[in-house]
């Protein structure tokens, strides 16, 4: 047996001598020998450590030998030690088969024979050894089973986030054909609808205010396939870590009312209203490119998702933050999927607009995020959906 698992013997007897006597007979290497003078001094013993065999003295004061048994055997921790009975009366007071009714594998009266009783020790303690050097074989084994039932989980997951990584890869590229494929279709046809007028020599198609239209038309295709370019840029900016600020003094109740502005004749387009709560002049240290993208994006959404009904934008300002809040009407988001929909590309259903890359509150989220802000949603399906944009106020640019 290894050092540090020596086999641990146990000895219980009255008197000191028989504990020595016994001690020097049965001690060997890799032996460790603990004795006890008592019945309840043993049992204490017996709670601690796990014994290859007990030699007991059977007339003990107290409790005795037979007692001890007892006690053992019914005990799930010590019901298995070999028990070896030790006793100085004479073979006529029959104890052996009082010992053996015990539960004891031996029953030896002294004085006793040394190389009788090493033989015994011998052969139980190596019984013992074989046991325990089979027990943690099987521990191994089972710690080996449990390693490769995670390492296999673990693989399963990787192959499950690799199927899906190939799937969303695919939809994506199918996501970006068709939404780049639309802008760019609508120039097409404008192209050739000019190309066939200019070959008719129908000028009067190219007067000033057809020409205005056409050239309003063309700005939101192109601003359409560069919006779509951003977003792919800004998310591998965000994944390689290389998406950086360019803080200034933004005064945000002005920046929001010329967003409003800006998208109005696209709500009207939609079929609904944006109206705006921003009368408190507010002014920090934030991006205001990415600031606008922000507000920007939720308010598409919510022109996209707000079932044709109207928009509120509302700015609450706070002593050390500011809120932007954006709140619609439409059929709102189930609790499941409030913190889904800011993954990238994930897009939300529900009407026939055109849903986009998915990746608006994706970037939304983590461009709060770089501002040390937060961007939440509240919304019970059914009472539509508020998305709130809390910002930090500084009086001096961040570091």
């Amino acid at each position: 047996m290894q050092a540090e698992h020596p086999t641990k013997l146990l000895i219980v007897d009255d008197l000191p001598e028989n504990l020595q006597a016994l001690n020097a007979v049965i001690r060997g290497a890799g032996r460790e020998i603990f004795q006890a003078g008592s019945g309840e001094e043993a049992l204490a013993l017996l709670l601690q450590h796990d014994f290859a065999m007990a030699f007991l003295d059977v007339q003990m004061p107290g409790m005795d030998g037979f007692e001890l048994a007892e006690l053992m055997r019914g005990t799930e921790r010590t019901r298995q030690i070999p028990i070896v009975f030790v006793t100085a009366a004479g073979k006529e007071l029959n104890y052996s088969f009082k010992g053996y009714e015990a539960g004891a594998v031996d029953v030896l009266y002294k004085p006793l024979d040394s190389r009788a009783v090493r033989s015994k020790v011998e052969v139980f303690v190596q019984l013992y050894e074989q046991r325990e050097a089979t027990r943690r074989q099987v521990q191994a084994l089972e710690l080996a089973r449990q390693k490769q039932e995670a390492t296999l989980a673990e693989l399963n997951a990787a192959q499950t986030q690799l199927q899906r990584a190939l799937s969303m890869r695919d939809e994506f590229m199918s996501m970006v054909s068709h939404e780049m494929r639309t802008p760019l279709n609508t120039l097409y046809l404008e192209t050739q609808l000019r190309k066939m007028q200019l070959e008719r020599g129908n000028m009067a198609a190219f007067g000033a205010e057809q020409l205005q239209r056409m050239v309003a038309r063309d700005d939101r295709q192109i601003q359409s396939i560069i919006r779509l370019i951003d977003d792919m840029l800004d998310v591998s900016r965000i994944r390689s870590g290389k998406l950086s600020l360019r803080p200034g003094w933004v005064e945000l109740s002005g920046l929001l009312r010329r967003v409003v502005h800006d998208l109005t004749p696209q709500a009207n387009t939609a079929g609904c209203s944006i109206s705006l709560d921003a009368d408190t002049p507010v002014s920090g240290w934030w991006d205001e490119f990415r600031i606008e993208q922000i507000v920007v994006n939720l308010l598409t959404n919510a022109l996209r998702y707000g079932a044709q009904q109207p928009v509120a934008v509302s700015l609450v300002v706070g002593q050390d933050a500011v809120r932007v809040e954006v709140r619609d009407h439409g059929p709102g988001i189930a609790p499941d999927q409030q913190q889904k929909i800011f993954e990238p590309y994930e897009r939300g259903v529900g009407n026939e607009v055109p849903s986009g890359l998915g990746l608006g509150l994706y970037i939304s989220r983590e461009l709060a995020e770089v501002h040390e802000g937060t961007l939440t949603v509240a919304s019970i399906p059914g009472e539509g959906a508020v998305f709130s944009l809390t910002l930090p106020r500084r009086d001096a640019p961040p570091a």
